[in-house]
């Protein structure tokens, strides 16, 4: 992306290396993109309003190096609703040692990392799927793994082995200036998860951890592993996951098996095509989801779409959804 405007970054090197001077700058990248999308699964009879969208996002990103050899960066990314919430990444870089950070609410920690490795053009076949009239984000389709999004993160890597450590604690996935803001009601997160890399064309992944339980005094277990395989233009993949629930009762137990597929038509252009199948402990109805994705290249402009459809969605009778995005981006 093309730098627009380089910040001095007086004050943070002052706060990092106070005996040493320190050059830095933010550098500021941008995007914007365009969307079509359309819900119109029976559970998605409330959200037909206007079909068209755009998002702008921008990204401000800063590094320095320390007396040691080590690196500290910083990227901070505001939020396409004008600003009203940012993501914020601070990483310190320990080189051979690894890498240590402090995320609010950007991304995954630990486990959440490979939630879902298997291959797709796009977009995962869960995305944008929903149970009931409610909003995706507190009603999406049941077994991904997690380790919260707002903590410490570690990861550490060789040729072919990296390795993640994720702490959330609290779980909480707030974005704050000061901790004492966040409400606490859950229990604390962390995970690990190894991916490995033994041959050419193939990964092998793997993770386990404790996500705080809704009820705010327990622990779920997560577990999940699979593999890709990548041989020419296709690439295969499969993946497990297992989540516990902490109660005493077992009727949140809920086990995935996920597989999919992607062709590289050419360097530009891609397409895939998945399936998930969640089993709930007690319940008789399976969660069913499906998925195909393209995806095009040009430059700084991408072109994609995706459609997924989800039945029996948290293995509730007669909760179907449907999802179809279409979208244009252009990076600047």
């Amino acid at each position: 992306m093309t730098n627009l405007k380089k910040v001095g970054l007086t004050a943070l090197a002052g706060s990092l290396v106070a005996t040493s001077a320190f050059a830095g700058a933010l550098s500021v990248s941008g995007s914007a993109k365009f969307t079509y999308t359309a819900d119109t699964g029976a559970n998605d009879n409330k959200h037909d309003g206007n079909r068209f969208g755009m998002a702008q996002g921008l990204s401000f990103s800063g590094s320095g190096e320390l007396d040691n050899g080590h690196s500290i960066s910083l990227l901070h990314v505001m939020s396409s609703d004008g600003g009203a919430k940012s993501t914020s990444v601070l990483t310190y870089d320990m080189g051979a040692m690894g890498s240590l950070k402090y995320q609010q609410d950007s991304g995954a920690l630990g486990i959440g990392i490979i939630d879902d490795l298997t291959p797709t053009a796009v977009e995962e076949v869960w995305d944008g799927l929903r149970h009931s009239d409610d909003s995706v984000t507190s009603n999406s389709p049941n077994g991904k793994v997690s380790g919260g999004t707002t903590g410490f993160g570690y990861t550490y890597s060789t040729d072919m082995f990296t390795a993640y450590a994720g702490y959330s604690p609290k779980s909480d996935s707030d974005s704050t200036g000061d901790g004492s803001n966040g409400t606490g009601t859950l229990q604390s997160s962390s995970s690990i998860a190894v991916v490995v890399t033994p041959m050419d064309g193939l990964k092998v992944f793997g993770g386990t951890g404790k996500t705080g339980n809704a009820d705010g005094k327990n622990e779920d277990d997560n577990t999940t592993f699979g593999a890709t395989y990548a041989y020419g233009p296709v690439t295969v993949g499969y993946q497990y996951s297992e989540i516990d629930d902490g109660t005493t009762s077992t009727s949140a137990d809920v086990e995935t098996d996920a597989y999919s597929i992607s062709f590289a038509v050419n360097e530009n252009l891609s397409i895939s095509y998945g399936e998930r199948t969640t089993e709930r402990a007690g319940q008789t109805l399976d969660q069913e989801i499906s998925g195909f994705s393209v995806g095009y290249s040009m430059g700084g402009i991408s072109l994609k779409a995706h459609q997924n459809e989800g039945k029996n969605i948290r293995q509730a009778a007669n909760q179907t959804s449907e999802h179809t995005e279409l979208s244009i981006s252009f990076a600047f």
